[in-house]
């Protein structure tokens, strides 16, 4: 790509939002032009607005510090001078979809982490290794929208990224049900320790909205494009719990699973090592090498070891074995603030900028 595109952050000031300035930094494709979040932060520079509450590893990238924080709510302002946004707007369900269906209306395409629109029949929902040919729908919702290059696209929620691609490695022995629990931490709910701290040593079992989304998100992203629309599959049936630890970074997920074709556990684990996608195809920029790892260590994986596999953009699955009641088990791992959200969406966006549907203005 000869120039880059420009790119803005709806939301710039949340942990999401950060870890997307964070992950844009020196990026071969996108630079972040400019930042956007809540009246109250509007006219500071970057780093004056999140002096004190910067929640990534490394520094604020030098070439976002001194960015003038612009109001999320004036939209052509915002919107003027960049080719896309992604959006991690903190809002409620209603305000998202109204504000990111305003941006894509003045021809900005939408890279949305936020959940609003997920259930938008024309909007796409993608784990880019998954199910890239949602992407196909843009076309329907543009005419909806009455739009020319603006659209919305999504990611699904942070916690089904620890198990759905394993299933989608075995889709070919039909699975048909499956019992999930995830563990997931406290940054999924954009905290830290030092904001939460009665979540050191605490579990919390429950977690608002999850276990609906940890059921039914899979089954969209497995879904097909019919008509304009994406029909949810109805080949599985998924049931869930979803428990808050103390763990910064990092969903578990422990699974059990049915299948009408039996396979053997060797046939599963080469499924897992050879799953690829297009992101491996396109050999795009954020696109981890080995988009699943299967580890044969009995105590593997673990979030302090395997968290950061493939820069987290990767997912880490182990102890794969038979059960007395289902035909499988196992235990997954992924990086809930990076492949779970903002990387995931970067990700994303390069699929669609691969693809065509984002370019400059």
């Amino acid at each position: 790509m000869n120039e880059k595109l420009r790119v803005g952050i709806l939301g710039a000031t949340g942990m999401v939002g950060q870890r997307f300035i964070a992950l844009l930094e020196n990026h071969p494709w996108f630079e972040v032009t400019t930042v956007a979040a809540s009246p109250r932060s509007a006219g500071k520079t970057y780093k004056e607005a999140v002096e004190g509450r910067w929640k990534m590893e490394n520094p604020i990238p030098a070439g976002v510090q001194d960015l003038v924080l612009k109001n999320v709510n004036e939209i052509e302002e915002v919107a003027k001078d960049v080719d896309f946004v992604f959006s991690a707007v903190d809002m409620s369900k209603d305000e998202i979809k109204a504000i990111e269906e305003a941006y894509a209306k003045t021809e900005t395409p939408v890279v949305s982490n936020n959940s609003a629109h997920r259930w938008t029949p024309d909007v796409p929902m993608i784990v880019p290794e998954v199910n890239p040919d949602h992407a196909e729908v843009i076309e329907a919702q543009r005419k909806r929208l009455g739009t020319k290059r603006g659209f919305i696209a999504v990611k699904p929620n942070c916690s089904i990224q620890s198990y759905s691609p394993a299933i989608t490695a075995w889709l070919e022995y039909e699975p048909y049900e499956a019992v999930v629990s995830t563990y997931q931490a406290i940054s999924g709910a954009g905290k830290t320790f030092k904001d939460w701290p009665e979540m050191e040593g605490n579990i919390i079992p429950f977690i608002s909205g999850e276990e609906e989304k940890s059921e039914k998100e899979p089954l969209r992203i497995w879904g097909k494009v019919e008509d304009g629309v994406i029909k949810p599959a109805d080949f599985i049936k998924i049931t869930s719990q979803c428990i808050r630890v103390p763990i910064l970074y990092g969903h578990t997920a422990t699974v059990f699973i049915n299948f009408r074709k039996k396979p053997t556990k060797e046939q599963l684990i080469q499924k897992l090592r050879e799953f690829k996608g297009a992101p491996q195809e396109l050999n795009l920029p954020s696109a981890p090498k080995n988009f699943i790892q299967y580890l044969e260590d009995d105590n593997r994986p673990q979030v302090q070891l395997d968290v950061n596999y493939e820069n987290g953009m990767g997912v880490s699955i182990g102890r794969l074995r038979e059960d007395s009641l289902f035909d499988y088990k196992f235990v997954g791992l992924s990086h809930n603030t990076i492949r779970g959200a903002a990387g995931g969406g970067v990700l994303c966006a390069e699929l669609l900028t691969a693809k065509g549907y984002i370019t400059k203005k």
